[in-house]
């Protein structure tokens, strides 16, 4: 099966990355991370939370047809086991958790905010704050509300407004005790997946999402991750317009808050002569980093490498270490697209999600340090990171993929809701407990 995030997961073989990085001068790089560096993992709500009954994703799930595999209902039941999740993260060592809000929570009905929805996020940054965690907050998580999709989500001329409204209602409500915000999730994950998908998948969304259109007497229905590929000229000037918008109300409100976008990475390689890999990299991320520049850090969200020819993508190495999905396993490409980001934007990178979905936790496991020496080199030789928020802090719903595909440090019972730390925790614990590699 063809998995979406298997398009954003993989490089060449584990062992390639040298144990210990080198600077340009030679010399071993420090093991140790600078003081105040952030050791995260990170979830989204909609894939833990549960019956996010109000959200556009939810109405999609529970319909037929659907580009679904199956609907997220329960998931890990994180909106009432919230202070399982974060338990976990402090018993990891973790300084940091990036989760999101939902918005659909907080404006299930047009113009009507829930004071009660408010508080039960603002509970949980401040269950952060209790915990040692800096709260490393998302505001909208590919998800919206039902009433915002059927509307036409992020291609309505009205989104902009609509999400400001919203980022200012949530910073009024719990922004003082936030560390830092993040205002969209992959808003550029539908042009990286582009030519990725194959034409089946891009019909079945489209049937998805017309349907819905059908079922709810509306002319357009599109999503943040589910949509045609000819909404994606609109979707894409909505959502640039959403985040600028979105940045201005926040610092409106807070100042200093600290607001950025995470930005779905590749890790793009040229392969030989007259390579289109520059070319690709206008396309992917050329109007974000732009529009990045003004932020006070760029959040990189990378799963793979993509090598890039004179004609197209070239295709992995035989042999390689490979996902659940098939897609090469290649640590490296965290560092290569760190250092991208920071090259075109000038601001400092939070690397916001980086893993692997796999069923062999042995693979995790290597891939975390491995990654890190590379991440670390990076910021020896300059690049300023943040930190680092591992996806995802436990397994969980992986959108129209349902629950199949496996990344979280931690398994979670489908019944009884208990989550069991796989042995890639404790690998990734260790260093963040001596903030520094071994």
């Amino acid at each position: 099966m063809f998995d979406r995030r298997t398009a954003l997961a993989g490089g060449m073989a584990l062992a390639a990355t040298p144990a210990i990085a080198r600077t340009p001068q030679g010399k071993a790089a420090s093991k140790a991370f600078p003081s105040g560096f952030l050791w995260g993992a990170a979830t989204a709500p909609h894939q833990i939370e549960g019956n996010n009954t109000s959200s556009d994703l939810w109405f999609l799930e529970n319909q037929q047809p659907t580009i679904f595999a199956e609907p997220s209902g329960d998931a890990a039941n994180s909106f009432l086991l919230w202070e399982r999740d974060l338990d976990l993260a402090r018993d990891l060592g973790l300084n940091s958790y990036r989760f999101g809000i939902e918005w659909a929570r907080i404006e299930p009905e047009k113009g009507r905010f829930s004071p009660a929805m408010l508080a039960h996020y603002r509970r949980v940054i401040e269950g952060c704050r209790a915990r040692g965690l800096a709260p490393i907050v998302t505001y909208s998580h590919f998800t919206a509300p039902l009433w915002f999709s059927a509307q036409g989500g992020w291609t309505n001329p009205e989104s902009t407004e609509l999400f400001a409204r919203y980022c200012t209602r949530v910073t009024q409500a719990m922004g003082d005790v936030m560390h830092s915000v993040i205002t969209l999730n992959e808003p550029n994950i539908l042009l990286i997946l582009k030519p990725m998908l194959p034409p089946p998948v891009w019909d079945m969304q489209k049937r998805t999402i017309e349907t819905a259109a059908r079922r709810l007497g509306v002319k357009r229905f599109v999503c943040a991750n589910v949509a045609g590929i000819e909404d994606l000229p609109d979707l894409q000037k909505g959502l640039l317009a959403a985040h600028a918008a979105a940045r201005t109300a926040i610092k409106a409100v807070r100042p200093n808050l600290p607001v950025g976008v995470s930005l779905a990475m590749l890790d793009d390689q040229a392969v030989g002569r007259n390579s289109i890999r520059d070319r690709i990299r206008a396309e992917l991320y050329g109007a974000w980093l732009e529009l990045a520049k003004a932020d006070d850090f760029i959040g990189v969200q990378n799963y793979e490498r993509a090598m890039w020819d004179a004609k197209g993508r070239v295709p992995a190495p035989a042999g390689a270490t490979v996902n659940w999905g098939g897609a090469e396993v290649w640590p490296g490409s965290l560092a290569g697209a760190v250092r991208y980001a920071h090259a075109v934007t000038g601001r400092p990178v939070l690397v916001s999600e980086h893993g692997v979905g796999t069923d062999s936790d042995a693979v995790r496991a290597t891939l975390i340090p491995a990654a890190l020496v590379g991440l670390k080199q990076a910021m020896d030789q300059g690049v300023p990171v943040l930190g680092y928020c591992h996806w995802s802090l436990i397994d969980n719903f992986e959108w129209i993929f349902g629950y199949k595909p496996k990344f979280g440090l931690a398994s979670v019972d489908p019944v009884t809701f208990v989550r069991t730390p796989k042995p890639s925790a404790a690998v990734y614990a260790a260093i963040a407990k001596a903030n520094a590699l071994a």
